[in-house]
């Protein structure tokens, strides 16, 4: 997503989105223990749950996700904190 200069860009910040975080075991992912899957925080639009994630402190980040309907080339449907964070700056563009 890095390099992105097409002006024509368009993302559905209001599309339904949830954020999910792993379960953790000192401050890594635990899928070994009774729930292996991500969790739901919460449920709203694709900007709601990017504003929840920004304001988890980065040193967690890699614990979290956003499920969101896929948009062309730079949403998928699972977003990662490295997708998110970039959606995040690309956010304050358009």
């Amino acid at each position: 997503m890095t390099g992105v200069s097409d002006a024509n860009i368009q993302i559905d910040f209001n599309a339904p989105a949830s954020l999910r975080k792993w379960p953790s075991l000192n401050n890594e992912r635990n899928s070994n223990g009774a729930w292996p899957d991500p969790y739901l925080l919460f449920d709203g639009t694709l900007d709601e749950c990017i504003r929840q994630f920004m304001e988890r402190p980065i040193t967690t980040h890699h614990l979290y996700e956003i499920h969101t309907a896929p948009q062309g080339e730079l949403v998928s449907a699972v977003l990662s904190a490295k997708h998110i964070v970039e959606l995040a700056r690309l956010r304050d563009f358009l």
